[in-house]
């Protein structure tokens, strides 16, 4: 069995840098390494730019890469307010005027993945390429979002390491679980207890309500609109769906490829990253 991976000794043998840049008045926590074109990650659900430290070495061989914290996550800031899917992908736009990136290669795990699709339908001149990367829960299951709504909510209402743990166990295949490290569980339990953390996680799982992901919900009439050529990264082990999902997202995504990767669950960025980021190389360049 290996070793939990520690995090910051993923970067020891890659410059990057950790800044605060302001979108529209909010500042945003953004990790960036490398020169080349612009690659942009986005974390899901309760994420933060930790969930790529795995890959920022290898990716940013290549590209320009960029992990932030969206609004209402990780360190970034932001006001009280609903963090529907417009308000994320138009919080992306912003973030590429800030960073004076005319376009980019979009990324995305989860809810990021669900970001990026959106932003990419409305903005197509904005995103050159699309990598869908178990977008979550495509088909809106009810006992999917109580799932996410309940884990999430008591890894911070009832912060603990135990609690955060098992918040970041589920999303793993089982035979992975024990990636989870002691030092990845204590960054997220720094998050989940940052004042205020109860009332934005609220706001952040407004999108696991039915009435308003009713909305947003995936569809043929949005995502056919999309033209960034399209990977879908699905995994054997995922636990909000099946690769039947991702089946529904390559007929509604004009000239969209999928691939599976076996062996993981929900972050195969961090459980299999060497699949994961030979997937993008293989796409991106």
């Amino acid at each position: 069995m290996t070793a939990a991976p520690t995090l910051w000794p993923q970067l020891m043998r890659t410059p990057f840098r950790q800044r605060v840049v302001e979108v529209g008045g909010e500042a945003t926590r953004v990790i960036e390494a490398g020169e080349g074109p612009p690659l942009v990650l986005l974390h899901g659900t309760g994420g933060h730019t930790e969930a790529y430290l795995r890959n920022l070495a290898t990716l940013s061989e290549h590209f320009h890469v960029v992990a932030y914290d969206m609004p209402g996550h990780g360190f970034s800031e932001g006001p009280r307010r609903p963090y529907t899917l417009d308000v994320h992908a138009d919080h992306l736009l912003g973030l590429l005027d800030a960073l004076g990136m005319e376009r980019a290669h979009l990324s995305g795990e989860s809810l990021g993945g669900w970001v990026a699709a959106w932003a990419a339908a409305r903005h197509p001149e904005r995103v050159d390429r699309l990598v869908l990367t178990t977008p979550g829960n495509v088909t809106s299951k009810p006992e999917t979002m109580a799932a996410v709504r309940e884990t999430t909510m008591r890894a911070v209402a009832q912060a603990s390491s135990e609690t955060v743990r098992a918040r970041l166990e589920w999303l793993f295949a089982p035979p992975n679980r024990h990636l989870v490290s002691d030092e990845l569980v204590a960054v997220r339990l720094a998050i989940y207890t940052r004042p205020g953390a109860i009332e934005r996680m609220r706001d952040v799982l407004v999108l696991q309500d039915p009435d308003v992901r009713a909305r947003y919900a995936w569809a043929p009439e949005w995502t056919g609109r999309i033209r960034a050529p399209t990977l879908i990264i699905w995994t054997s082990d995922d636990p909000t769906g099946t690769i039947d999902e991702g089946r529904l997202l390559e007929r509604w995504i004009p000239g969209a490829r999928l691939v599976c990767i076996d062996g993981a669950g929900h972050w195969p960025q961090w459980e299999t990253p060497a699949e994961f980021d030979r997937y993008h190389l293989e796409f991106l360049r």
